[in-house]
């Protein structure tokens, strides 16, 4: 019995080093197939998105100089307004409880009283939109309450990222896209970067002003909006895909040519990223032939010292991101 102990124990020793002598021989060689592309050219730009709002380039608030009662109303919330009009007419206190009383004697006639102590009108101090309405006619108001909100011309106020920020200069166009009319795109152009950062969960938000070049009637003040600031752009430029380049340990830039067997480095230097493409500055042309990888193929290859075999097995093929994150 001890001797088949001692024999079963040697049998499994060389078994275990058999194993690992296999499995030392055993090789995994990377191959990477290759797709031919027929380098093109295509409009490309490179732009910042991001959100904002509509809002008011100046916004006035009305209030009105005495307090007492609001007799009459002369605009509504939208309505266009100039500079010295009459928007509304207010009797002060005394005013008030004078033709009040008036009111309760029928014997007094209450026309030459009105004519006697006059309405106090409110007068517009700027051109612009009304945004706000704030009371109703026969309200009682104080000299604090607001009685319309105005503003002489409705803009966007995009939010950009402290990263971005530099890349933005007065006069780039952006075309602003408001939730509540997505299929309705408008242009504009960018003409106030303000100094002042907000600082929101430890991340930096400077603010900049769009102005439309023409301003829907369906603006109103605190829509929001979808913007995209384009930074550059260039018309016909020479494109490749994004993800068909690749950069050396030196950090140039170099795509693949020839063919699927024997593929070369092809050094390029490149320009805007725009989505799905980006430009070649120089070292390809219209109609060049590049190289894309397509899949990535792992060989395992096993010796033994009797026969071998050879078996291929399909490797996980990349993402974009993946791929993106080998380029840095």
């Amino acid at each position: 019995m001890k001797k088949f102990a001692i024999i079963f124990t040697i049998f499994l020793i060389l078994g275990i080093i058999i194993t690992y002598q296999l499995k030392d021989k055993k090789e995994k060689v990377a191959v990477i197939n290759y797709v031919p592309y027929t380098v093109s050219t295509a409009d490309v730009r490179e732009i910042i998105d991001t959100t904002g709002e509509v809002s008011a380039l100046n916004r006035v608030e009305i209030k009105p100089s005495v307090a007492g009662r609001v007799d009459t109303l002369l605009v509504n919330e939208g309505d266009t307004v100039k500079k010295g009009q009459v928007l509304a007419y207010l009797s002060s206190s005394d005013r008030v409880a004078i033709l009040d009383a008036v009111r309760a004697n029928p014997k007094e006639n209450l026309k030459n009283w009105e004519d006697t102590y006059k309405a106090t009108p409110v007068i517009s101090p700027m051109n612009g939109k009304i945004i706000l309405r704030n009371v109703v006619e026969g309200q009682t108001i104080s000299t604090s309450d607001i009685l319309y909100a105005l503003a002489d011309e409705l803009i966007v106020v995009a939010s950009v990222d402290e990263a971005d920020i530099g890349k933005i200069k007065n006069g780039q166009k952006a075309t602003i896209t408001l939730d509540a009319y997505k299929n309705v795109p408008i242009n504009g152009k960018v003409f106030q970067i303000l100094e002042e950062g907000k600082n929101v969960s430890n991340v930096i938000t400077y603010y900049v002003k769009i102005r439309p070049e023409q301003t829907p009637d369906f603006f109103k003040s605190l829509m929001t909006a979808n913007i995209d600031i384009i930074v550059t752009e260039k018309e016909n430029a020479v494109v490749i895909p994004w993800d068909s380049f690749s950069e050396d340990e030196d950090g140039k830039t170099y795509v693949m040519v020839g063919d699927n067997m024997l593929p070369t480095k092809h050094f390029i230097e490149t320009g805007i990223l725009d989505g799905d493409n980006i430009e070649v500055v120089s070292g390809l042309a219209e109609g060049d032939k590049i190289l894309i990888k397509q899949d990535e193929y792992n060989i395992s290859t096993t010796k033994q010292t009797s026969k071998g075999f050879l078996s291929m097995q399909p490797g996980k093929r990349k993402t974009n991101k993946e791929i993106l994150g080998e380029k840095k």
